[in-house]
């Protein structure tokens, strides 16, 4: 009787285990008792994995350092255009198919389309309803709230529209010095669009890299997203692919003197190149132990002292304490070389 109750309760686990299962392929909610039901981000990325469907882009880690960079040069220009504190934050930096970050556009939003002038290629702001409607209040000298409204973003009028155009253009003027460290690029604003269909940059499956940056004064908060195609950032993947940039974001002078000082004490090899022949490869072969290949360099001939390489020194052939010596005559310049 005790095994068959246990073969009992072991069938019924396993049929809640199946049941959950097709429940959460089906999409069917949730499960009676303590189940859970999926929320629908979950249910995607339960479907991606089944079926093959995850993204994977490789990531750029220079890239996070240049929009941190820009979070940091950013409050301080706006603090000045805004005439008030301004507190910048870099919320989310995802590569992202541009269909997906596209879709997240609600209406009445302002989307600038700005170029790349060095890379030859496009990039997009996008600021919503809700920001612009902030930004011409704060810009206009509204009051400050005390907290956050749940107040309708208002249509975009020309007032709006010009207000918004300064942002971008601060924005893309401060990009510009945070990409500077790693190479020089300057971004054109071209034109502000509220419809995204108007607004392309790139193929819908392309890959770009997002970047939302969070804006909070006056009691009030502000979202950007700038979105770079990753065509646009072929040029210079090679280098947001690096780890460190070295001294191009600082130096450090300790460990500079401590590399120089360690440098005198590094010991080299120095060879001596008496002579320099061509043999045919059957030649070669035939060498026996015994064998001898004579040397075209009497007395007094020129040789060169090489490390690895590279040629250092001109030398003279001679005979010092019964050894073979050569008298170091003058450096080898690179250009000669």
């Amino acid at each position: 009787m005790s095994g068959q109750a246990r073969t009992n309760r072991t069938d019924s686990a396993t049929q809640l285990a199946q049941e959950e299962i097709d429940s959460i392929l089906s999409g069917g909610g949730a499960l009676e008792g303590d189940a859970l039901q999926p929320e629908p981000e979950a249910e995607q990325e339960a479907s991606r994995l089944l079926y093959g469907r995850a993204d994977s882009y490789e990531r750029l880690p220079m890239a996070e350092v240049v929009f941190e960079r820009l979070s940091r040069i950013l409050a301080g220009s706006l603090r000045n255009l805004f005439q008030d504190n301004v507190e910048v934050r870099l919320t989310r930096l995802a590569s992202r198919r541009l269909a997906d970050s596209f879709a997240e556009i609600a209406p009445m939003a302002l989307l600038g389309v700005f170029r790349a002038r060095e890379w030859d290629n496009l990039g997009l702001i996008h600021v919503d309803a809700m920001t612009v409607s902030n930004l011409t209040e704060i810009l206009l000298g509204g009051r400050r709230v005390a907290a956050a409204t749940g107040q309708l973003p208002k249509p975009v009028t020309s007032i709006s529209r010009n207000l918004t155009e300064r942002l971008i253009r601060v924005v893309l003027h401060d990009l510009r010095n945070s990409f500077a460290p790693i190479c020089d690029v300057t971004f054109d604003f071209e034109r502000t669009e509220t419809d995204p269909r108007f607004a392309t940059i790139g193929r819908n499956s392309g890959v770009a890299l997002t970047a939302r940056l969070s804006l909070h004064s006056a009691g009030r908060n502000c979202m950007i997203d700038i979105i770079l195609p990753f065509a646009t950032l072929e040029p210079v993947r090679e280098l947001l692919l690096q780890q460190f940039m070295g001294e191009k974001f600082g130096r450090d002078s300790i460990w500079e003197s401590h590399l120089a000082e360690e440098l005198w004490h590094t010991d080299i090899e120095l060879e001596a190149v008496l002579d320099e022949q061509t043999m045919k490869l059957g030649a070669v072969m035939d060498l026996r132990v015994g064998d001898i290949i004579p040397i075209n360099a009497p007395r007094g001939s020129d040789v060169t002292l090489r490390c690895g390489s590279v040629d250092l020194f001109a030398g003279r052939l001679g005979v010092r304490h019964g050894r073979l010596a050569a008298e170091i005559r003058g450096w080898i310049s690179r250009e000669r070389e």
